[in-house]
């Protein structure tokens, strides 16, 4: 089954749920995420359906609020894009609003297989 509009929706709605079983559902078992930040050009990379769901639950965790709005997807075969806006506030009492998008791969059966995170870098 090919990935959908709706299954986007789906996936940022999981998200917003702060609900990591909902949100790995939508990754193949040899998933990779490269996150938005790390000592790397592409972020962190993390492998595997583990890896991934130590950084979403990480997330919940460092941005207990986090909301992802917004949002509009596009859909091109094999991949698919997210843009959306990103707000919560950190721990640490930071209050973040920044816009984003994620580019996924996505296999013959509509799960995910990369989703690389990017946001824009606010300075001031």
């Amino acid at each position: 089954m090919p990935i959908t509009e709706d299954t986007m929706r789906g996936f940022l709605a999981a998200f917003n749920a702060h609900d990591a079983d909902a949100v790995m559902s939508y990754f193949a078992d040899d998933c990779v995420f490269e996150t938005p930040r790390g000592p790397l050009p592409w972020g962190d990379r993390l492998v595997g359906k583990a890896a991934v769901r130590a950084g979403v639950e990480g997330r919940f965790t460092g941005i207990p609020d986090v909301h992802y709005g917004d949002d509009e997807h596009w859909l091109a075969g094999e991949h698919a894009v997210s843009k959306w806006t990103l707000t919560g506030t950190t721990t640490a009492g930071e209050r973040i609003e920044v816009r984003g998008c994620d580019l996924f791969d996505v296999d013959a059966e509509g799960k995910i297989t990369r989703k690389d995170s990017y946001w824009k870098i606010i300075t001031a």
